[in-house]
């Protein structure tokens, strides 16, 4: 009989209450602030390939703010949008801002930083071109991809499909209120291979940086390419979708192909 990691983890980071806030700090915060804390480092690191250190600085602490406010509104939203019951939300609205309670959306999260960087393009366009932007902000998302994968793993949510292979990992207490099955932890496949995707990116920024767009299409068609084909083994997260597909992987879709759009496609160097 094969032995299966049993996972049940307290979620909480510390064992009391948080001032003013009443709630424990969560793993699952303290990844996602960790990972735009490293993401703001890398995007310094970046930026040094297109303006001084002191400017790399101040521009790397906008774009750090306004990615970080259109990933959680963005993913929120999309949660709502393509994963909750409709008819729930229209009942319960305030239940759109209880980020608290979980339900951040990726996909969600990436439409929200395509319109915040909207908003930083009408501020930097005579420096920075929309795709450059793009480029620039992919690279530490990959980074921020793996936090949350792995504040998803302790969180035990996001399940992946019954399984008996080796590494399958019992979940005590799932999110959902599934049975303690051995199950596929896709939440680390996926946390793998976004940090996979993150070297990747870092290997191929010094050579491809000056190509427009052409980071940001790797970046689509690697993470959102995997993102497809991992869902196979995720139980289905949405309520509004019965199909030979899950929601994850429609959604995809428009992804990798904007990806490849953007890796065909030929820019002059700026």
């Amino acid at each position: 009989m094969l032995a299966y990691l049993y996972w049940d983890p307290n979620p909480a980071l510390l064992p009391f209450n948080m001032p003013l806030l009443g709630r424990p700090l969560l793993w699952y915060g303290f990844l996602f602030a960790f990972g735009f804390f490293v993401a703001y480092w890398i995007l310094r690191y970046l930026l040094l390939s297109f303006v001084s250190k002191p400017e790399a600085k101040k521009t790397a602490e906008r774009f750090t703010f306004y990615a970080l406010v259109g990933t959680i509104v963005g993913a929120r939203l999309g949660d709502v949008l393509f994963y909750q019951s409709w008819s729930k939300t229209v009942r319960d609205p305030l239940s759109i801002i209880k980020v608290w309670e979980g339900g951040l959306a990726s996909h969600g999260g990436a439409l929200g930083i395509f319109i915040a960087l909207y908003f930083l393009y009408r501020s930097y366009h005579r420096r920075f071109s929309y795709l450059r932007l793009l480029d620039l902000v992919v690279v530490p998302t990959a980074f921020v991809a793996v936090c949350i994968r792995v504040g998803n793993f302790i969180n035990q949510e996001i399940l992946g499909t019954v399984s008996q292979v080796p590494w399958a990992v019992i979940f005590a207490h799932p999110a959902d209120g599934s049975p303690p099955l051995p199950r596929h932890p896709v939440q680390l496949y996926e946390a793998l291979f976004y940090l996979l995707t993150f070297a990747i990116l870092m290997l191929f920024w010094k050579t491809w940086c000056r190509r427009e767009g052409k980071i940001a299409g790797l970046f689509f068609v690697l993470i959102f390419g995997f993102r497809f084909f991992v869902e196979f083994f995720k139980v289905e997260q949405s309520s509004l979708i019965h199909s030979a597909l899950t929601m994850g992987q429609y959604l995809s879709i428009p992804l990798i192909a904007l990806g490849c759009f953007l890796l065909w496609i030929k820019r002059d160097q700026r």
